[in-house]
């Protein structure tokens, strides 16, 4: 609803008091000039909107369009619906249009033609391959541990790294702690991993890291440490898009769930001191823990189901 301005009010008060006792008696009571008392007299029409102010605003000007040019703006509209305002301004330009690009704006703004620009198409996410049995596929990554749980003057500068394997069906981790990260310790971590998942491991998705594979290095046919190992162990190694962090999905959640269950708790005065503490809230508040997607069990309930049915 349009509001009702201080000013209106005053002319509404000004025109009833020179009805009453006149324009003159008005003039000297609200201290203003008969004319402008006579004008509002005429203008208003018993509506309070008639004593609005009226736009100022000019009727034309003499830079305005050209009739010819606006139809060429019409038409070039109608033919370019999808057009951004740079392409649009250069293919009027090729036509002999002459007005600048904020110009042409400001016109297209004002008649309201500016370009429709279609939606993004919607991502459709893939649906995700849902595993039948364990060992089908484990994920792999590594965390860097978080210098801030470092609390000893023998270990504050160095870094400590988190090796992690969750399997796919049964959410089953596998941690491990080492002090360097490198094709190395990615191979060493994965023979105790072998030996310490109970069944048969036939692929291990990762990402692209140096330490995993030579995808994105000048040694890319040259196969890394481990991947000779996987190859020795007859195990599948897929690796995921490249900057794609949620193909890996379960072991990236399980590591933001250890800053906030663990790092943000602990704190560590030597490696040994790390390596310990990380098996035993691993063994204790993971696979121990139940889980939503798991019907409320635990990691280590689903793995020792599947095995008694076997």
């Amino acid at each position: 609803m349009t509001s009702i301005t201080q000013d209106m009010r005053y002319r509404l008060s000004l025109i009833n008091y020179a009805n009453k006792f006149g324009v003159s008696k008005a003039a000297v009571k609200y201290k203003t000039n008969r004319q402008y008392i006579y004008r509002w007299k005429r203008r208003y029409d018993g509506s309070l909107e008639s004593l609005r102010d009226r736009s100022r605003r000019p009727h034309s000007h003499p830079n305005q369009h050209s009739p010819a040019e606006i139809k060429l703006i019409s038409d070039m509209r109608r033919r370019n619906p999808d057009a951004g305002l740079v392409v649009f301004w250069v293919k009027l330009m090729r036509r002999g249009y002459s007005r600048s690009i904020p110009g042409l704006y400001r016109f297209l703004k004002k008649q309201g033609i500016m370009a429709v620009h279609p939606p993004n198409p919607k991502y459709i996410p893939k649906p995700y391959e849902q595993m039948a049995y364990p060992g089908q596929r484990l994920q792999v990554d590594v965390k860097f541990v978080p210098s801030a749980c470092l609390k000893n003057s023998s270990v504050i500068g160095k870094k400590f790294f988190q090796y992690t394997a969750i399997d796919e069906y049964s959410r089953w981790r596998f941690v491990e702690a080492f002090e360097e990260h490198s094709t190395y310790s990615s191979a060493l971590f994965l023979e105790h991993l072998v030996k310490a998942f109970p069944v048969p491991i036939e692929c291990v998705q990762t990402d692209n890291g140096t330490e995993f594979t030579n995808r994105f290095t000048s040694h890319r046919d040259r196969p890394t440490l481990f991947q000779a190992h996987l190859a020795q162990h007859g195990i599948t190694h897929k690796l995921i898009r490249p900057y794609t962090p949620r193909h890996n999905g379960k072991v990236e959640r399980s590591h933001r769930k250890d800053n906030e269950r663990f790092y943000a708790t602990h704190l560590f005065y030597s490696f040994g001191d790390f390596a310990k503490q990380l098996q035993v809230y691993n063994r204790r508040d993971y696979n121990r823990f139940p889980m939503r997607p798991l019907g409320w069990k635990s990691p280590q309930q689903v793995l020792d189901n599947y095995l008694l049915s076997l």
